[in-house]
């Protein structure tokens, strides 16, 4: 292992299974030690023991103000610091606009983008102290083109590309680098039907992504390979957004 994150510890949300947690996996394996957090107590927590000494979970809802001040408190109180923040938890659902409520709208965006505005705020004064570091806010290829049905996912989306526009410009003076990584289709809970090929016919690579693929597009973010960027779009979507 070539320990890209050697000593830095990093702070993943929605990590107790899929995306998150290859992340959470990947970036102990580089050397980083991993706070696991969400709302999936169970899974969360065999994760982290799973991870040893380089993983500690921790019970976070990222829709809540208090939840995400607690959590970091605990991180910097068991560490001594915080290097780095993937923003990866999210839900969606699939309603046509003029079927959407107000209730499922609140919720969804309570999560994706208040949940990452949240994450940034509460994280980056305890990375400033620690002398700088890394944000990676995971928006979707529903995040640079509209969707059928996915109106509700299709906003949050759009607005966190937004957010880490604004936080990497106003984050750097902090040494604070803030990208979106973008992905496309992924084998997790959340795709739909990853392997039927009529549903991901307009990919060009022929397939969906795997989350060791995302993990890897996330690494690179957070290490100082990415050194000299902040406030872009990491696109990992094999290819459907090409010809957009």
């Amino acid at each position: 292992m070539s320990g890209r994150l050697d000593g830095r510890v990093v702070l993943v949300t929605g990590a107790a299974r899929g995306q998150g947690a290859a992340e959470a996996r990947l970036f102990a394996r580089e050397g980083a030690t991993v706070a696991i957090t969400d709302v999936l107590v169970e899974d969360g927590a065999a994760l982290a023991d799973e991870l040893g000494s380089a993983g500690l979970f921790i019970e976070l809802d990222v829709a809540e103000e208090t939840a995400w001040t607690a959590a970091v408190a605990a991180v910097v109180e068991r560490f001594g610091r915080l290097d780095g923040l993937v923003n990866n938890a999210g839900i969606m659902h699939r309603r046509p606009l003029l079927e959407e409520t107000v209730e499922s709208l609140d919720r969804l965006l309570s999560i994706n983008l208040r949940g990452t505005f949240l994450g940034v705020r509460t994280c980056a004064p305890a990375m400033a102290r620690s002398g700088g570091g890394a944000i990676v806010n995971v928006s979707s290829t529903a995040g640079m083109a509209g969707y059928p049905e996915l109106g509700a996912y299709t906003m949050s989306k759009w607005g966190i590309r937004g957010l880490t526009r604004v936080a990497a410009l106003e984050l750097a003076p902090m040494g604070i680098r803030v990208n979106t990584l973008v992905p496309g289709g992924v084998r997790t809970a959340m795709a739909t039907a990853p392997d039927d090929p009529v549903r991901w016919a307009g990919i060009p690579l022929g397939r969906v992504g795997e989350v060791d693929e995302l993990a890897a597009a996330a690494l690179f973010l957070l290490s100082s390979d990415s050194s000299y960027m902040t406030g872009s779009d990491m696109v990992v979507d094999g290819g459907v957004l090409t010809g957009a």
